[in-house]
């Protein structure tokens, strides 16, 4: 197309100069490929345009001498009649790159993309009179850099094993944006080989992708159907006439689509994967920019399907492993829980827990204690588990079931009839467990649904075998603890005595969890004479020869406080039975002893410290007062360097005894309690006149708070307040 003729802008202007330029832009922009408008005057009359304008524009919009911006209208509010007028008004020329532009009317509207130029044209005066516009269009190379971002975007999906319905519907968004009218499918081939499944087609109907779901691989069967038979591209331009759609032509018709182009997906290999196809509401042949389309998708779907499948068989391989191993995971796991629970009755019915619901709903555990049979622990997975394992019938069944076990020392299995079926109850197995060569107890499980088959009694009776062990341990754990409870109780007072015009109270913590018999000990003992003698100590170690220590501690203490009035000479005594009856053992105690009176306006106290936390006293009006005696531990050597110390408790006065296992109580930083949280403690009571009671709660209260309840020593304290 030529140059179109125009008008010059100015009145002023000759027509030799129009006729120049009309010249110069026939040679320079005649059949250029470029876009080309000359444009006069303010209003940016079109004065010129070659083909390639009219091919944009479109021709029936082209008239020389019309306004720009009535030519197209739509650019308008898209910043180009600014634009312009900038360019007229300041004389700058002005570049772009990339310029997206809708051209087109309402409904009809196109996105495009140019690379423009405006060059302010001027007259013989140097004024500005118009204004050359050159533009390269660049919609194609966009697309283009758009379309190989969003297969990398679907390729990077791929690479992070993304699920597969997400890659294949992002494709086919993909193709229908950049291929306005297209509808895309993806089909699978079934693991049959032999049929189709629907793998993602978004903008079809749904009837339309459940119709051809499942259908068979064949020649004549729509286009997939015969691409995935041929293994080559089917192009099918109509639809409605096209005998490879006889079978599907009316599903087609009410889905409004009349072409189809299919192109098989297959792997490296040539192996069939699926179909990747193209939808057209009307009839249409691909162009070369559609087959190379479809072919390029096509691989990227291979690619999806293909790391699909080897995502999935990664799966199946890892589930067929897991399957495989979960049994002894599973048995591994209980057995270690089990044994991990040092006490037997928490052992076994944490052993009841892990088989609900893994093994069954229902679950209950009897032992034989004493020779009589009678259930420890039971678990179930709803309440109204718990209430049927409750019940009295199941409990008579369970009974008779149990006992069967017990006497046979197999497990018994059996389905449940009569009263038992009626409330639920399907099946049981009973597992003994055993240790020892001697059975003692058993372990049941009931069914509420399916029976118990074998593989769950394999399981079941595992677990028996390696929970019995554990348990068996943990009742000689338990035995121990019981023992050393017993061995330490009667080390201390059985009762606190009464004391006339004074409260007495005590507190005793053990280390760990009691399996060995603490150091610490107190004890409270009335002498001849209305007097009263209170200690306070603690060996070195645990144990027996701790325990044993103890016991030699208090026994001489009473035995000397009855014959000796001096308590000096009671602690010099108790510190050469140590030296004589302990040998080599070098057992060492720390010991608060004191002996009380009574007098007319207060009680009076001789006490005598032997290396041991110095006695605090807490004065009626809160004051707490340390009494720091010298001495040294006894049983080091012959003189243990004692020095008494007289005490005045009157109304309100407490006398504080404790063990370092208080004062060295730590915090989770390592910080000890120490003695002036103790005595903070001790000024903490609210109460006017505070008892005993009250003193010794605000001390143990007080530890606990600071250092929880686990303690890597004994804690004892003792509490004497004057009434």
């Amino acid at each position: 197309m030529s140059i179109h003729p125009g008008h010059h802008s100015s009145d002023t202007e000759r027509p030799g100069v129009v006729d120049r330029r009309r010249d110069e832009y026939e040679v320079l922009f005649g059949q250029a490929p470029v876009i080309f408008a000359a444009l006069g005057g303010p209003r940016h009359l079109l004065e010129a345009a070659n083909s390639a304008f009219s091919e944009v524009v479109g021709p029936e919009r082209v008239r020389i001498g019309a306004p720009i911006g009535e030519l197209i209208p739509e650019v308008a509010a898209q910043g180009l009649l600014e634009r312009l007028d900038a360019v007229h008004r300041t004389g700058r020329a002005y570049r772009a790159w990339g310029v997206r532009l809708l051209l087109g009317g309402p409904g009809k509207q196109r996105e495009r993309f140019f690379d423009f130029t405006y060059e302010p044209r001027r007259d013989a005066a140097g004024q500005v009179d118009g204004i050359v516009v050159i533009a390269v269009e660049t919609t194609g190379y966009h697309h283009e850099r758009l379309l190989a971002a969003e297969q990398r975007a679907l390729l990077e999906q791929i690479a992070r094993d993304a699920p597969l319905d997400d890659t294949l519907g992002g494709m086919a968004k993909v193709i229908e944006e950049f291929s306005p009218g297209t509808i895309v499918s993806v089909q699978l081939l079934d693991p049959d080989g032999r049929h189709l499944r629907h793998g993602s087609a978004p903008c079809l109907p749904d009837f339309y992708n459940q119709g051809i779901d499942g259908a068979l691989i064949g020649e004549g069967a729509g286009s997939c159907g015969t691409a995935a038979h041929r293994r080559e591209p089917v192009i099918v331009t109509d639809i409605a006439t096209d005998p490879l759609w006889k079978d599907y032509r009316d599903l087609a018709r009410r889905a409004g689509v009349a072409a189809c182009w299919s192109t098989p997906i297959q792997d490296a290999d040539g192996r069939l994967l699926g179909t990747f196809a193209m939808y057209h509401r009307t009839p249409r042949a691909p162009e070369e920019k559609d087959r190379a389309l479809s072919a390029a998708f096509a691989r990227i779907a291979a690619l999806a399907i293909e790391r699909h499948r080897e995502v999935e068989a990664s799966h199946a391989a890892q589930k067929r492993e897991k399957v495989a191993h979960e049994d002894l995971a599973f048995v591994l796991e209980a057995s270690t829980a089990v044994a991990s629970e040092p006490h037997y009755a928490d052992c076994l019915q944490r052993m009841a827990r892990l088989t609900v619901p893994a093994l069954a709903p229902l679950c209950a555990v009897h032992v034989v204690e004493h020779g009589r049979t009678r259930r420890i622990a039971v678990a179930a997975s709803t309440r109204e588990g718990r209430e049927l394992l409750a019940s009295s019938v199941l409990c008579d069944a369970m009974d008779t079931a149990v006992a069967g076990a017990l006497a046979s020392g197999t497990t018994e299995t059996a389905q449940v009839g009569g009263p038992c079926a009626h409330s639920g109850i399907t099946g049981y197995v009973c597992v003994p467990l055993r240790t020892r060569g001697r059975t003692f107890g058993v372990l049941t499980l009931l069914s509420t649904d399916l029976p118990l088959d074998s593989h769950t009694i394999a399981l079941a009776e595992e677990l028996a075998r390696r929970a019995a062990s554990s348990a068996d341990n943990a009742h000689q754990f338990t035995d121990r603890v019981r023992l050393a409870r017993d061995l330490q109780k009667a080390l201390l007072p059985p009762e606190l005595p009464t004391i006339p015009g004074a409260t007495l109270a005590t507190s005793y913590h053990p280390a760990g969890e009691g399996l060995d018999v603490g150091g610490d000990f107190y004890d409270v003992f009335p002498l001849p004479g209305d007097r009263w003698a209170l200690m306070i100590g603690d060996v070195c170690g645990r144990g027996a020869l701790a325990a044993t220590t103890t016991g030699l501690v208090r026994h001489t203490a009473r035995a000397a406080a009855r014959l000796l009035r001096d308590p000096a000479a009671v602690v010099a005594a108790i510190n050469d039975a140590l030296r004589d009856g302990i040998g080599d053992e070098g057992q060492f105690v720390s010991l608060v002893y004191g002996e009380l009176r009574h007098s007319a306006s207060h009680l009076a106290l001789t006490l005598i410290r032997a290396g041991h936390v110095p006695p605090l006293v807490r004065h009626a009006d809160g004051r707490v007062e340390e009494i720091a005696g010298p001495g040294l531990l006894l049983g080091i050597g012959p003189d243990p360097d004692l020095y008494p110390c007289d005490v005045e408790l009157r109304h309100g006065d407490s006398l504080i005894l404790a063990t370092d296992g208080i004062t060295e109580a730590r915090c989770a930083d390592g910080e000890f309690f120490g003695e002036g949280r103790l005595a903070d403690a001790l000024v903490a009571v609210r109460a006017t006149t505070p008892t005993a009671a009250d003193l010794i709660e605000s001390v143990t209260s007080a530890v606990t708070a600071f250092a929880g309840n686990a303690s890597l020593d004994d804690q004892a304290a003792l509490v004497l307040a004057a009434a």
